[in-house]
């Protein structure tokens, strides 16, 4: 693997284009006309003009990525996550191009990016999964049914939903019938499937997710879990390793039951197994499975220090796993924090602008992954992240100092960004002792961004 094309823009984009450095492999990054002045595309070896901001027209244009990859002669292709990441038609694109696509087989990616067909696989692998529905139901009257015999609340999710979108919570059969076509319609307008199901929505539910590595040997093994539980409209905001919810028995059971599912797969490349726990019955149950890198993935290299972009890189050459399951260890504590130009004291309003002023942490223990620079416009077009900081302690308390000393270095002047909510959230005592769940900054925690923060 000589040139890789990084299929996707900002702070994953300068991520992978970082350990393609590192390993040798020149890099080709593309970008549209709103950003041109991304700090992906002067860290590449070489940058390509996409195409207009609109990502449908640029980083979503698979024909496009194509025909820049053959020009290029590219080996390969990364998309990172988001835009293409887990699109089944760029990545047969890619094989019927004779280009490497840098995550798993398009097969693998339409199964389990089905959330009925994942739930099947899961079953038949032996791992538990949420009471509810394997099956397409064709009207309201089977769902009612299904409902029933589950047990109000339940959850409409959209078979193909992704990234916390296409789900509602519903409390009793009229809700249900209110919004069970509303459900298949916004479905088929966000992802072209209007297929839905039901599943057990569990109350008092924490997130937590497991990162496997697969080579093309059925080599497989994991790096532990994450805590992605503090969360708001079902989109991560704040991820921790270990998770703090786990006690060891529970955590060796989820961490085999993540390696049987993927195994049982055939799986190759970087995945991530998802898991509810529920807080109360201390059960958990898979929910889906995202077939690339993580957002978050940078948590679990703090813990463990494996490179999971250099093993997806190696993986996709051809060579097995650079490490057995025995030379995992797990060091301390790993908390990250998702840097948005939002304003949290206006609703998350998204906060698209210029950056005037730039300091950024530092200091033992201290990571920043951004693509952000003093000078640098943030685009209308795409997502709010601006970077995201993630720091290393000793264990658990330390993690959450380190990070407060940390959101309290970065000055940055321009915009709004939401490093006052992280301030204030691990600062609360619920967050301190552990005691929270994936409803917790919702129901409870946003009235109190007004007050002081409790170091």
């Amino acid at each position: 693997m000589n040139r890789v094309l990084v299929a996707n823009r900002g702070e994953i984009a300068v991520r992978i284009i970082r350990a393609c450095k590192e390993l040798g492999i020149e890099t080709i990054a593309v970008y549209s006309d709103a950003d041109q002045d991304g700090l992906h595309v002067h860290l590449a070896d070489k940058s390509v003009s996409i195409g207009p901001a609109p990502s449908r027209k640029s980083y979503l244009n698979i024909e496009k990525l194509i025909s820049v990859a053959i020009e290029e002669r590219i080996d390969a292709i990364h998309p990172g996550y988001g835009f293409l990441a887990e699109n089944d038609e760029f990545s047969d694109a890619c094989a019927r191009n004779h280009i490497c696509f840098i995550g798993p087989s398009g097969d693998i990616i339409r199964k389990m990016g089905n959330k009925i067909q994942a739930r099947k696989a899961a079953v038949e692998a032996g791992v538990p999964v949420v009471p509810g529905t394997n099956e397409k139901n064709s009207d309201v009257e089977e769902f009612a049914r299904a409902a029933h015999e589950i047990g109000y609340p339940v959850l409409l999710k959209a078979a193909a939903a992704g990234g916390g979108r296409g789900m509602k919570v519903v409390f009793d059969e009229r809700e249900l019938r209110n919004f069970y076509q509303q459900t298949q319609a916004e479905a088929a307008a966000a992802f072209g499937d209007g297929t839905v199901y039901i599943e057990k929505y569990i109350q008092n539910a924490r997130h937590v997710e497991v990162q496997v590595l697969f080579d093309h040997y059925g080599n497989g093994i994991h790096l532990g879990e994450r805590d992605c539980s503090i969360q708001r409209r079902h989109q991560k905001l704040i991820e921790e390793a270990p998770s703090p919810v786990l006690d060891s028995k529970m955590r060796e059971e989820m961490h085999a039951a993540a390696l049987a599912l993927a195994k049982s797969q055939n799986y190759t490349s970087a995945g991530t197994i998802e898991f509810v726990v529920d807080a109360d019955s201390r059960k958990f149950y898979f929910i889906e499975m995202n077939t690339r890198v993580q957002v978050e993935h940078p948590v679990t290299e703090m813990l463990t220090g494996i490179d999971i972009v250099k093993e997806q890189l190696r993986i996709a050459e051809g060579h097995k796993l650079s490490i057995e399951q025995r030379d995992v260890q797990f060091m301390g504590h790993a908390i990250e924090c998702r840097i948005n130009a939002e304003d949290p004291f206006r609703g998350f309003m998204p906060m698209p602008g210029k950056i005037e002023h730039l300091h950024l942490p530092g200091g033992t223990g201290v990571r920043v992954d951004s693509h952000c620079y003093a000078g640098y416009s943030i685009p209308l077009y795409y997502d709010s992240l601006l970077g995201k900081l993630i720091v290393h302690g000793q264990d658990r308390e330390e993690a959450i100092v380190r990070m407060l000393r940390a959101l309290g270095e970065i000055d940055l002047k321009g915009i709004r960004t939401t490093v006052p909510f992280h301030e204030r959230v691990l600062g609360n005592p619920d967050f301190r002792s552990g005691k929270y769940n994936t409803r917790w900054v919702e129901e409870s925690f946003l009235h109190e961004l007004n007050k002081p923060v409790e170091v």
